[in-house]
């Protein structure tokens, strides 16, 4: 049996099964990156429900785990050298797992640093990109007079909605006909652009066709459609959602 007591987020949210990994997020964007992948993967994991309507990230027990107070993180019991590994940023958390399991990511160095550079890219530009649009377009930000900010990240989220199209053009996942770690980062923003942020006629969505085809195809995958879903809120309390594969 895994001890995991070493870790102070363990009191806060209490481990049921220490030998599995433990995921600590909530289903947005970034969150489902990690659910996504421990899905398809098919590994063992232990979700927790971390409320950040409620600042949860906040809390001292969460703060240890992620000093930056974000999620998604994990505690994996069975890291490098059998040793507990800790781990934050959902970027880096995909990267782990791809080269923990040999999945998700080609072992060939050239085609290995190429799916790691669509992950920067969504890491460093379509996530916060996106985000501004949806926080100027559907959150407080709607209500400030000056549209100037939301015409500045608008216009750049198109132009980066036309570099996905450009990519995905005669391409069926990011890396041709390999679905990776790069198309697990960009589901959850590319689906909340057109969906929850509401954005679709703002962007002019309807013209990027490929990228369109490309999440259509993305959305069909059963475990994209779990890990859109996980953790639920009764994650915590009930451990419906735990995954045991």
């Amino acid at each position: 049996m895994s001890d995991l007591s070493a870790f102070p987020i363990t009191a806060r949210w209490p481990a049921s099964h220490a030998d599995r990994l433990q995921l600590y997020s909530s289903p947005t964007p970034n969150g489902v990156k990690v659910s996504i992948a421990l899905e398809e993967l098919g590994l063992s994991y232990e979700p927790h429900y971390i409320d950040i309507g409620k600042d949860e990230t906040w809390e001292p027990e969460y703060l240890a785990l992620n000093p930056n107070g974000k999620i998604p993180a994990i505690i994996d019991p069975d890291g490098p050298g059998g040793q507990p590994l800790a781990l934050f940023e959902s970027g880096a958390i995909l990267v782990y797992l791809a080269e923990k399991t040999g999945q998700l990511m080609s072992p060939d160095p050239a085609l290995r640093y190429e799916t790691m550079q669509w992950v920067f890219f969504q890491m460093a530009a379509v996530g916060p990109i996106f985000g501004q649009v949806g926080f100027f377009h559907k959150f407080a930000g709607r209500h400030f007079e000056d549209k100037r900010p939301l015409e500045r990240y608008a216009t750049e989220a198109t132009r980066l909605f036309g570099v996905l199209e450009k990519r995905l053009t005669e391409r069926q996942w990011m890396m041709g006909d390999a679905f990776t770690i790069a198309d697990i980062a960009l589901i959850g923003w590319v689906r909340n652009m057109g969906g929850f942020y509401g954005a679709g006629e703002l962007l002019g969505l309807d013209q990027f066709t490929a990228t369109h085809r490309w999440l259509e195809r993305a959305l069909a995958r059963p475990a994209v459609q779990r890990g859109l879903t996980v953790p639920h809120k009764q994650a915590s309390q009930a451990q419906s959602t735990l995954t045991s594969k």
